[in-house]
């Protein structure tokens, strides 16, 4: 039989790049995925095949970290080896306007999760993955380690860590192997459009195509530690290979800020971005954090993990990526609308 995962989230760019690990693994991987008036399954869909096939690997259940009882279904007859739980509202900006939902998400999703694997390991082993995040250091002095206080800034934040703390509640209260990921920032061309990578790099190519005129930003002294999604997930893998469960920085030990971000995406496609960029105050947190900076060494001592891809190499990745979206938009004939 081979390994079983189920993966909360599956349908978000960590949760794709995941499944594609998995996979490629031998793994049977379970994805869960919300009900919605339309289809959201489109980062998987190159790894979906009809459930009722005989060899299928990829298989999807609907139901919601707010639905205790919905996840503790799905969990108790799937029966995973391991859990991955990535999903969340997962942000930032957005948390602030809607704190409730992100904590209950988020934070008490996490816990939901946690109590079903509980349940689980009474009758057979599981190990559980929960996606932590950076954003949990706020403004404590970098860089930030495993022993780093918390020093949360914004809603998401606290959400993640109460799911951080119940973690190693489970760990050390039940003996379940519960396992904490404290990645930093980590960005691909599956990045959604809204978070400030990606935001960048879909602008800068819409722009050099001449669909898009300016691009609004708000701090652009931030300074975070970029890594590739890609890279990330294989550390998750290994966290729950490892023979005990422990909390891991990943992490590329650098920080860049927004300005060398936009420096290297307008560079790649020949633009100069103080032509095109405006600072729009609605873009500000009500409370910022100035700098990220992960110190990845127990990762790399303990996992054998060390990032492979370097801050250029990842923007050029996801320029080149929206590049080829940028041109595909060129293509799509006007609605009747437009012409």
């Amino acid at each position: 039989m081979p390994n079983r995962a189920l993966v909360t989230g599956i349908t978000g760019q960590d949760g794709s790049y995941l499944a594609e690990l998995l996979l490629d693994k031998g793994y049977e991987v379970h994805g869960i995925i919300r009900r919605a008036s339309t289809f959201n399954t489109r980062r998987i869909e190159h790894l979906y095949q009809d459930p009722h096939e005989e060899h299928a690997r990829l298989h999807l259940h609907y139901s919601d970290l707010t639905d205790g009882q919905g996840l503790t279904n799905v969990i108790l007859d799937t029966e995973p080896d391991e859990i991955y739980n990535l999903g969340a509202q997962s942000h930032v900006r957005v948390s602030f306007d809607n704190p409730l939902y992100t904590q209950d998400v988020t934070g008490a999703g996490a816990l939901r999760v946690l109590e079903a694997a509980r349940q689980l390991n009474k009758h057979k082993d599981v190990r559980v993955y929960q996606a932590s995040s950076s954003e949990m250091f706020g403004d404590a002095p970098a860089p930030q380690s495993e022993s780093t206080p918390f020093q949360p800034r914004s809603p998401y934040a606290c959400a993640k860590v109460f799911a951080f703390h119940q973690t190693v509640n489970y760990r050390e209260a039940y003996g379940l192997f519960a396992t904490n990921g404290i990645l930093f920032n980590h960005e691909s061309p599956r990045r959604g459009e809204t978070f400030v990578t990606r935001k960048v790099t879909r602008a800068a190519t819409r722009i050099a195509a001449g669909l898009q005129d300016r691009l609004y930003m708000g701090n652009l002294d931030a300074k975070r530690d970029w890594g590739y999604a890609k890279d990330y997930v294989k550390a998750m893998w290994l966290m729950l290979q490892h023979h005990e469960p422990d909390d891991f920085v990943v992490a590329t030990n650098e920080t860049h800020t927004i300005r060398e971000l936009l420096d290297v995406a307008f560079a790649r496609v020949n633009l100069d971005w103080n032509d095109y960029v405006e600072i729009d105050k609605r873009y500000f947190r009500p409370t910022e954090v100035p700098v990220l900076l992960g110190d990845c060494s127990k990762a790399a001592t303990a996992l054998n993990w060390t990032p492979e891809t370097s801050f250029r190499e990842l923007v050029e990745i996801m320029v080149d990526s929206d590049m080829k979206l940028a041109a595909r938009e060129q293509q799509l004939p006007l609605s009747a609308e437009e012409s």
